[in-house]
């Protein structure tokens, strides 16, 4: 019989509806303990001794369904959901009782929201067909009950993170309905004056910190945000104590792997974070249960200790006073799961053809059965609620809020050109930017967290690197790099590191002796997955923070991809609102006999050169490595510094305090005037290890009458027109001796550029002396014909003069 359940299902794992299609079904399911909380004086017992092995049954009901539904409606009753709160929050009676009281206030806010909701979507709709709306558009039509939450338990001091589907939450967290619907209608007006659209609504004022569009995205930037609440709180500079993270995922995007990454990060620091799971049951065209074993996301924190609870999402009364008991969890102890349990009336977005099998059945019965403001207006709380006046409001509102988009004027098009980067090429001097707080408050904030023996330790080994630079042998570049995190650290509060293997100062010393100083809030040793914690990174710096992201490798940075894009896209996406000060530093390259393999030789620079919004270095000496990662930790932006894997320990001269442009190549060599007036001069562009293959070239050539201008490439993004130019100017002749490959390399880009801007210049055709369209292999006598080097630029030169 379908009405019969396993013992231990919640009917969540496959939403099996019931057998017949006029009865309830009922079945017993389990309340496992996930985290006990000791009472004072109780002995300690480790975290999994606090599982019990017979967990307790409470009964989860489901609703009367037509028999070929694939989904049902579950109910969640407050009574049955104070069992789960005691046993798995340790929730007090006192606190549940706080939150299972509805006020009439509450209650009318709640009912307010939702026909807001309901009426603000329905608009939407309209203007979509209408063609006012364009591109994707996600609406929340049947799951008003989680807006009505956030407007009852959500404030506005907390930071929140949705996904794709956003209007709604936006609205409920105090955004202004005019702004979001005059930002889906690409207005000048809208809260990101038309550069989001539908899936990417902020707004600075209410912490609305997105609207992401890649499923499951928005999980590590959440919890990034939830740790510079803690770090607020440890350096003293924050707001209300008890503010939270929030977070909203899809029931199918909790499946994705970030959600176990941020679950681990969330439990081992116990951040004030609420993971919100909006289960509807479905993605675009295939059921939840077709692709996942196990739909009981909210049990999936028992692994690390975090609680989760089920509410039925239809019924506003109960998703309020379960919600608000999670919420309060979070505020006062620790991280939670809120899994609702929902219906979307309508497809994945307007061009959604709803193919799924009996979908069209199920969203005609879901729409007569499952509205959750059909059923707050059969129960008896209605009487308690002004519903007239609510459902006007709410009218009024959005019809006010058409009024404005259509009014509102289009963007100027040269707005998106604008907000490339937050600071524009050439306009900062970096080396007078102050901390946000100013040189004396960060000062006093240092003094005042870092312990006085550690920071005159510290402080000391500054002082020895110090020396190191201006010693006769040099400083290596990855010391040099950490002279610059070191003293930036030190001189601002604000600057946060993260990075595997931290604690051992990594493989190149670039964050040595951050954690033993500063402690693992500001200095976190990472999990193995770069994306999780460039994702963290992020969140910090929508908030305040200036992350630094050490990748050990450069090409680890691959798993990260999707992060260095929303990184470098965010500050224009948001209308210019969130500044992205993210500095991510990494050794990799391709240098010759570097005997590694294809995977660790791939060229991660010009993987990243098409994201918009990133300002991408890259240094091969002391100098240049420390003068960048200076002014890049002060840089506004997201910024990427690459340096040469091979030569991290090679040591050369630094000139400490120094700040170098983030926008301007650097001119190592000139070439003599005798080879200029012969014909025998060329420029050549490079980068990374080809700067000590170029010099080593030129010793050679030099020897033969030919010469050459080296430019070290120490900004691949923006493109130095000007240095290259004058380079030109004199030679017309140029070069690129490049690490990656023949198709779509930075050697590519730069040859293209050349002969679209300055082809007058040119008296021959650009050479690149690049990598094939081949992984690089491990063997030398096959590396040779990949890699090219010294040798390949000294025939190169010759061929062209």
């Amino acid at each position: 019989s379908r009405s019969a359940c396993p013992r231990h299902s919640r009917n969540l794992r496959h939403h099996t509806p019931p057998n017949m299609a006029s009865a309830v079904a009922t079945c017993a399911v389990p309340v496992v303990r996930a985290r006990q909380i000791p009472r004072p004086g109780a002995r300690k017992t480790s975290r999994f001794s606090q599982i019990k092995p017979r967990p307790r049954l409470v009964p989860l009901r489901a609703i009367e369904a037509p028999a070929n539904l694939e989904r049902i409606r579950i109910t969640t009753p407050w009574e049955d959901a104070q069992i789960t709160l005691k046993e798995e929050f340790g929730m007090t009676e006192a606190e549940i009782s706080a939150a299972g009281t509805l006020t009439d206030e509450d209650l009318s806010g709640a009912y307010e929201t939702m026909q807001l909701c309901r009426d603000f979507e329905n608009e939407c709709n309209q203007a979509y067909m209408a063609g006012k709306i364009r591109g994707f558009m996600h609406l929340d039509n049947g799951q008003e009950s989680i807006p009505a939450l956030l407007h009852n338990a959500i404030r506005k001091t907390d930071l929140k993170h949705s996904y794709y589907r956003d209007h709604c939450h936006a609205l409920a967290c105090g955004v202004d309905a005019g702004a979001v619907m005059a930002e889906l209608f690409g207005r000048d007006g809208g809260t990101c004056r038309g550069t989001g659209g539908s899936m990417h609504i902020y707004d600075m004022d209410t912490n609305f910190q997105g609207g992401w569009a890649l499923v499951a995205e928005q999980l590590p930037y959440a919890v990034g945000a939830a740790r510079s609440i803690r770090l607020d709180k440890h350096l003293n500079t924050g707001e209300a104590e008890d503010r939270i993270a929030i977070v909203f995922v899809g029931e199918g995007g909790a499946q994705n792997g970030r959600m176990a990454e941020c679950l681990n990060a969330a439990a081992k620091e116990n951040l004030p974070i609420l993971f919100l799971v909006i289960d509807n049951g479905r993605a675009i065209n295939t059921f939840t249960k077709d692709v996942a074993q196990n739909q009981e996301v909210f049990n999936q924190g028992k692994h690390y200790g975090i609680p989760g609870v089920l509410a039925d999402g239809q019924n506003v009364q109960d998703t309020l006073r379960i919600g608000r008991a999670a919420i309060n969890h979070v505020r006062t102890k620790g991280p939670a799961i809120l899994q609702v349990h929902t219906f979307r009336f309508n497809g994945h977005s307007p061009a959604d053809p709803e193919h799924e099998r009996n979908r069209k059945d199920e969203k005609k019965w879901a729409r007569a059965e499952c509205d959750p403001i059909k059923i707050f207006e059969t129960s008896s709380d209605v009487t308690r609620v002004d519903v007239g006046g609510c459902t006007a409001r709410a009218k009024e509102e959005v019809r006010k809020a058409l009024e404005f988009a259509n009014a509102s004027p289009p963007p100027p098009p040269t707005l998106a050109a604008f907000l490339e980067y937050p600071d524009l090429s050439g306009a900062v001097d970096y080396s007078q930017r102050e901390p946000e707080m100013g040189l004396a408050k960060a000062a006093e904030v240092t003094a005042a967290t870092v312990n006085a023996e550690t920071l005159v330790a510290l402080n000391g080994r500054i002082d020895a690197l110090r020396a190191m630079a201006s010693d006769a042998k040099g400083i290596s570049i990855g010391d040099a790099v950490n002279l610059a995190i070191l003293e930036e650290m030190v001189r601002d509060p604000t600057v946060v590191a993260h990075a595997e293997d931290l604690q051992a100062g990594s493989s190149y010393n670039i964050p040595a002796n951050t954690q033993q100083a500063f402690g693992t809030l500001r200095a976190a040793d990472e999990i193995i997955d770069e994306g999780h914690f460039i994702g963290k990174a992020l969140g910090e710096a929508m908030n305040g923070y200036r992350p630094i992201v050490e990748l050990m490798n450069a090409n680890f940075g691959i798993y990260g991809m999707a992060e260095l894009s929303s990184a470098g896209n965010t500050y224009a996406t948001t209308g210019g609102q969130f500044k992205m000060p993210m500095t991510v530093i990494g050794a990799g390259g391709t240098a010759p006999n570097q005997s590694l393999g294809a995977e660790h030789s791939q060229p991660f620079h010009a993987y990243i050169m098409g994201i918009p919004g990133l300002k991408i270095c890259t240094a091969s000496k002391p100098q240049e490595a420390y003068g960048l990662a200076k002014s890049m930790i002060r840089d506004n932006g997201p910024g990427v510094l690459l340096l040469p894997v091979k030569l991290m320990k090679t040591k050369g001269p630094l000139t400490v305090d120094n700040f170098l442009p983030l926008h301007k190549a650097t001119l190592q060599h000139v070439a003599s005037d005798e080879s200029i007036a012969n014909g025998k001069a060329v420029t050549v562009l490079t980068y990374l290890h080809g700067t000590k293959e170029s010099e080593d070239a030129i010793a050679i050539l030099k020897t033969e009458g030919f010469d050459v201008d080296l430019i070290e490439l120490t900004c691949l993004k923006p493109f130095d027109k000007a240095t290259i130019e004058t380079s030109l100017k004199r030679t017309h002749k140029l070069a690129i001796l490049d690490e990656s490959t023949r198709s779509g390399g930075v050697g590519a880009t730069m040859s293209a550029l050349v002969s679209e801007t300055l082809f007058d210049e040119l008296d021959a055709p650009v050479l690149r002396l690049c990598m094939e369209d081949a992984p690089v292999p491990y063997a030398t006598e096959m590396e040779k014909e990949m890699v090219k080097r010294a040798s390949d630029l000294v025939i190169g030169v010759k061929s062209m003069c």
